[in-house]
């Protein structure tokens, strides 16, 4: 895994889209315990490979934010799920949002960094988008492009999840 530290003076507004991806990290890691509550054994290992994912890019996250010198946002005690998940097949529609949405804030972290942190924010996107077409079986032309502007200018993933 590549590190994203970083010797170069942070730009403007990089913190807060590290902080954004963060958040959105904690959501992703929440959404897939549920996702792993809930499907079907024949896809649990796919499931527990992205929760190991998010995991790993949630802590690497922290990492950059306190090498910012702040201290990294907490994840919340739980998260709102954007639809109910009683099911294997809601339980894979949930695991295509989540990529989707963690797509949609690593764009933005992209836009807002450079050098070695914004070649990590690349690879977090690809990945994310990856999973989000195993998951959905669909794809669109620029991931975490779409999610992006379906939101509302203000909205972030983790105030959806």
């Amino acid at each position: 895994m590549s590190t994203i530290s970083s010797t170069s003076e942070p730009v403007s507004g990089e913190l807060a889209a590290l902080q954004a991806t963060l958040r959105a990290e904690h959501a992703a890691v929440y959404g897939y315990g549920v996702v792993g509550g809930r499907i079907d054994q024949a896809r649990r290992k796919e499931a527990r490979a992205a929760y190991d994912a998010h995991r790993a890019r949630r802590d690497e996250l922290a990492r950059a934010v306190r090498d910012h010198g702040a201290t990294p946002d907490a994840a919340a005690a739980a998260y709102a799920l954007p639809f109910s998940v009683p099911d294997s097949a809601a339980a894979v529609r949930l695991a295509a949002e989540l990529e989707e949405r963690v797509a949609g804030v690593y764009s933005d972290l992209v836009r807002a960094s450079t050098g070695e942190r914004r070649r990590f924010a690349a690879g977090a996107l690809r990945e994310a988008a990856v999973r989000a077409v195993r998951w959905s079986g669909e794809s669109v032309a620029f991931p975490g492009l779409a999610e992006r502007a379906a939101a509302a200018p203000t909205a972030s993933a983790t105030q959806r999840t």
